[in-house]
Formats: structure tokens, C-alpha cells, sequence
């Protein structure tokens, strides 16, 4: 409980200090949008590291090198724990935006930093609110700025994290539509952080890999057809290797 309770202070102390923070960050955002995203950037990136820290989780990092620095992309992830976002989070090379589910929109000062860090909030019972999220993305990459999304929809909280909820296809309009590559994340053990044993945080190992690049127009007819089906067998293989790693 000890490390629960030292995450949890961090975190809810760092929303309410930081409140001084978001106002000069706003100040900078009036001068240079670019130079005031960048350091929003970078600071959650610190504070999401010293989380991490915290919990004592020992990451294993493969095929960064895969992540293109020249453009914006879209990174497909398998999502099990809270803490997927931390660790894909403190990876992310430029400008990054997460799609979350709507019910985190109301929460008072972390719905700010989100949208300070062009994260989206996705209403997944309302078709036409969803939709007006996945454009709003894909003009967010091609202005440059990065998506990221968990396209199960939810926590997948099954024993066997082999066993992945279906991908929502339209997620992938992100990519195809702006034209970007999709970048695949095989996030392994990350559960045994904290949900696995709830309320306690444990230390332990967690692998996350990144692929090769997935570019839609060069896909198969078939593939393309069923693009998060084929992104979830390419996120499964990686989980499949290095399931032995954790």
C-alpha cells in the first residue's frame, strides 16, 4: 500500500501545484504554440517518469528505433493497466495526443494538462460525437501532432493478456485517412503493476515494443480491408515474444 499511497500523493499533489505552471504555460502559448506544447510535453514526461520510478516497475524498451521523428503517426497499443499511458507516454519522441474516453473530460486540472497535450476525449455511445473526435485527430496529425489510442475500447481485463478484445476498425480512419503510418505497441505485463493486485503497486517487469511501421497503402487488399485485425496480429506476435521476457 505504501507505494499506492506515494503514487497517489504525487499525482494529486503535482495537479494542484502545478495549477502556477498551466498558467505560464498558457502565457508561452499566447507567444509560441510550438514552444509552449513542446514543454508541456516534457514536463509530463518528468512527472509520468518519477511515477514509474515510484512503483518500481523495471522496463524493457525494444524497437524505439522503429518510431519515425520526421512526421506525425498513429500508435496502436494493447492496453491492460492505467499505466499504459505513463509508460507508451515517456516514449513519445515529439507532440503526442491520446484519444480517452469522455468520462475523464469532467475531472478538474488533469482534463486540462490533457488537452494542453492535444488529447482528445472519445464519447463511444454517441456514433456522431465519436466521429467528430476521429476527424478532429486526423487534422491533428496532419498538422504533425501524433495520435495514440487503445482501439479494445476499454481495459482488457482478462487472465491471459494474449487474449485481446476485438479492435475497433474505426480507429484506423485516423491513419488511412491522414495519410500516416501506423506505428504498433506490444505492451507486456504492465497489469502487474497494479490492477493484477489492487489496491497494492508491486514491482515488477514490463516489456513495451514497439514495430516496424505499418503503412496502410502498401498493404494487401484484404489487410487493408481489416486493418485493426491485421495490426492486432502484428501487436499479438510481439506479445507472443516476449511473453518469456517478464
Amino acid at each position: 500500500m505504501f507505494r499506492f499511497l506515494i503514487v497517489c500523493i504525487c499525482v494529486i499533489g503535482y495537479l494542484i501545484l502545478s495549477i502556477p505552471i498551466l498558467i505560464v504555460e498558457w502565457i508561452v502559448g499566447k507567444f509560441n504554440k510550438r514552444a509552449k506544447d513542446i514543454s508541456s510535453l516534457r514536463i509530463i514526461q518528468t512527472v509520468f517518469k518519477f511515477v514509474l520510478k515510484v512503483t518500481g516497475t523495471k522496463i524493457t524498451i525494444i524497437g524505439h528505433e522503429n518510431v519515425p521523428t520526421n512526421q506525425a503517426v498513429l500508435y496502436i497499443g494493447n492496453h491492460r493497466s492505467f499505466f499504459d499511458i505513463l509508460l507508451t507516454y515517456t516514449l513519445c519522441p515529439d507532440l503526442t495526443g491520446y484519444i480517452a474516453k469522455k468520462e475523464m473530460e469532467p475531472i478538474p486540472l488533469l482534463s486540462t494538462w490533457m488537452r494542453y497535450l492535444h488529447c482528445l476525449f472519445l464519447d463511444r455511445q454517441d456514433i456522431k460525437a465519436g466521429m467528430k473526435t476521429i476527424l478532429t485527430a486526423i487534422d491533428k496529425v496532419k498538422s504533425g501532432i501524433s495520435i495514440c489510442i487503445f482501439p479494445e475500447g476499454t481495459r482488457n481485463k482478462g487472465e491471459n493478456e494474449l487474449e485481446m478484445l476485438p479492435f475497433h476498425e474505426g480507429s484506423f480512419k485516423i491513419a488511412t485517412k491522414a495519410g500516416c503510418p501506423i506505428i504498433p505497441i506490444a505492451i507486456s505485463n504492465s497489469a502487474e503493476i497494479f490492477e493484477a493486485h489492487f489496491p497494492k503497486i508491486k514491482p515488477c517487469k514490463v516489456v513495451v515494443e514497439y514495430g516496424a511501421p505499418i503503412y496502410p497503402d502498401q498493404l494487401e487488399k484484404e489487410d487493408k480491408k481489416h486493418l485493426g485485425a491485421y495490426t492486432q496480429k502484428v501487436i499479438l506476435e510481439m506479445l507472443e515474444k516476449n511473453h518469456d521476457l517478464v
